[in-house]
């Protein structure tokens, strides 16, 4: 039976677990979590991974998947993970297996086509088209996003790192905050990285209340009619119909990542669904398009599976070669 390891490697934790294939389904045999931020190298982080009670050595699987927070160069690299003090390159690991490097929110995209949408909340109803492409977007400690689309080859995830991007913001009210953001965040300008993040809750609510709290005490202190609430909610939902239009993702969009997740009154505000309905052109779209919370904290986990599935299958070659 083909196993395949896989990781989810962020700026503050690194998910790895073993999956059995069998047929269609992923059966993840064993997992672990490492704080990110203990290794001082990738090496090192993988180092502690073959010392802890993990059921895997290397090449003891077939194919290994792992998914980073950052661009991927070739398959093989990232040399910079934006919220970890170091990169990520196979070249420097012997894994005994064909190996690949794939983008975090790619692997949140793959993650579509695995049992990790079951549990999933509607935000909005829509209508999927079978086939459609996939928006994936989500807060974290980054903002990512991707897309899934169908190909003749199978399903292929678009890597992006738009939450670089610089973020929309409209009026005079938000011009202000977008300097106040700019500024407090230490960056050229106001990203998404900034706004529709752990940071963004942090620095909406200082802008709007004086006070400069974690992201876990705002959340457990806010309430629907807070104007923290509304305001990342507004921005949340830009972002998420941004996306929406630039695919025109008929297949529907999956929200992921932490801050929903754990705090879901900031996708299920009013505010999340009047600002992404809110074009002159696109409405009736916008309003058919099928969004959905994704809060299982192992989706990049089984999205990079369906991944080395997708490689075994095709027989593809070891991109280290």
């Amino acid at each position: 039976m083909p196993t395949i390891l896989t990781a989810d490697i962020g700026g503050t934790n690194s998910r790895f677990a073993l999956f059995e294939a069998r047929g269609d389904a992923l059966e993840m045999v064993d997992s672990i979590w490492l704080e990110t931020h203990g290794s001082a190298s990738f090496p090192e982080l993988l180092k502690r991974l073959w010392q802890s009670p993990f059921r895997a050595e290397p090449g003891e699987f077939d194919v290994s998947v792992m998914a980073v927070a950052g661009a991927v160069e070739h398959g093989v690299a990232c040399r910079v993970l934006p919220n970890a003090p170091w990169g990520v390159d196979l070249r420097e690991a012997d894994l005994g297996a064909p190996a690949c490097l794939i983008n975090d929110f790619a692997a949140q995209a793959y993650a579509c086509r695995t049992r990790a949408l079951d549990g999933a909340e509607v935000i909005q109803e829509g209508r999927a088209d079978d086939g459609g492409t996939i928006g994936v977007i989500g807060a974290g400690t980054g903002l990512g996003y991707s897309a899934l689309l169908l190909t003749g080859a199978g399903w292929f995830a678009l890597p992006s790192e738009g939450g670089h991007m610089a973020f929309p913001f409209t009026g005079m009210a938000e011009a202000e905050y977008a300097e106040f953001n700019r500024r407090e965040a230490d960056r050229r300008w106001a990203e998404g990285d900034s706004v529709v993040t752990g940071l963004g809750l942090r620095l909406a609510h200082k802008y709007l209340t004086g006070e400069d709290l974690p992201p876990r005490e705002i959340a457990a202190r806010i309430g629907p009619e807070s104007p923290t609430t509304r305001w990342y909610a507004r921005f949340y939902g830009r972002a998420c119909r941004n996306w929406a239009l630039a695919l025109m993702c008929s297949g529907g969009l999956v929200i992921a990542g932490g801050v929903a997740a754990k705090t879901p009154m900031l996708v299920r505000a009013p505010e999340f669904l009047e600002e992404f309905h809110n074009t002159h052109v696109y409405g009736d779209f916008l309003r058919s398009v099928p969004v959905r919370l994704n809060a299982n904290e192992e989706s990049g986990l089984l999205g990079a599976a369906f991944y080395g599935a997708q490689m075994l299958l095709a027989g593809a070659g070891n991109p280290l070669d």
